[in-house]
Formats: C-alpha cells, sequence, structure tokens
C-alpha cells in the first residue's frame, strides 16, 4: 500500500527519532521505498523541507520529482471535492481559508486521487480554529496513519551491525 508522507514526518524524525547523524537507516529505508514505489511526499512538501538551511534540506535537495510528486491535470477535479467537504463542516472561515492555502490540501488531495495511505503525526481535534490532516481524510474516508504504524505495518527494522 503506498504511503504520502506529510511534512511533519520528516521533521520530527530530523529533530527527534531519527536524526541524520545516528539514524542513517531511516532515511536510506525512505528512499529504498520510494524506489519501490512504496513512499512518496508532495512537491508543496518538499518545498517547504528544501526552505530550511540543513541536513533535512540538502537531504531533501537531493530527491526529484519522483519522491516529492508534482500535481497533475487528474487531480484538479479532486480538489473541489475536498474543498467541498472542508466548507461543509463546521470550521470557521479563516481555518477553511487557511488549509486551501497549504501543503495539506494538497497533500489529502493527492492521497484521494492516488488511493495513498496519508502518514502524519497529527491527531484528529474536535478545534473549528484548525483544519487537521486526520480529520480531513476522515471525512473524505481516506486512512489516516503514524509513521510509527507504517513502519510496524512495512516490517522496518534498522538494526546496528557489528
Amino acid at each position: 500500500m503506498p504511503y504520502l508522507l506529510d511534512a511533519n514526518v520528516f521533521i520530527q524524525a530530523k529533530n527527534l527519532h531519527y536524526g541524520f547523524d545516528f539514524c542513517p537507516a531511516f532515511w536510506d529505508w525512505l528512499i529504498a521505498q520510494n524506489e519501490s514505489g512504496e513512499v512518496f511526499s508532495i512537491e508543496k512538501v518538499g518545498d517547504e523541507l528544501k526552505s530550511g538551511a540543513d541536513e533535512l534540506a540538502a537531504w531533501a535537495g537531493g530527491l526529484g520529482k519522483k519522491f516529492f510528486l508534482e500535481p497533475d491535470a487528474t487531480r484538479f477535479g479532486v480538489f473541489g471535492r475536498v474543498s467541498d467537504w472542508a466548507i461543509s463542516q463546521q470550521y470557521e472561515q479563516a481555518a477553511v481559508s487557511t488549509f486551501l492555502q497549504i501543503a495539506d490540501y494538497y497533500l489529502v488531495a493527492q492521497a484521494l486521487t492516488r488511493s495513498f495511505v496519508v502518514v502524519t503525526h497529527e491527531i484528529p481535534s474536535l478545534s473549528t480554529k484548525k483544519i487537521k490532516i486526520p480529520d480531513a481524510c476522515i471525512g473524505l474516508s481516506l486512512k489516516c496513519i503514524t509513521p510509527f504504524e507504517m513502519l510496524r505495518s512495512e516490517k522496518a527494522r534498522f538494526v546496528l551491525l557489528r
């Protein structure tokens, strides 16, 4: 099952769980899974990651359009479905406007078009002030999981060899 990763998966991995300096296997695993057609993100997430001046920006800059998928013409009809869902909910107008302008909107649309499982650290929320990715996924019948659930499902192993 192909996965589509949110920016926070990469950012938290770098900052917390899988730093480049002590767990390069995580980053190698992402690339290998991309090459086998299982792990992707979107262009807007790639742009966000590349805007930093750190190891993550350098890593993301070394990946191409095969990893960070560009929008394509087949998705444009899906944008309407995602925006219609957001507008029809009880979110504040500012929350809807913000959602429709950020990478989360594009991530959900891409997942909907290609039946990806969305991977994020975000959790559902009852707040009307911000649209969270898991809430959009629930509303649009998309599967949404954490990075740890993805790693377990795919039986990823980062083993220290001596």
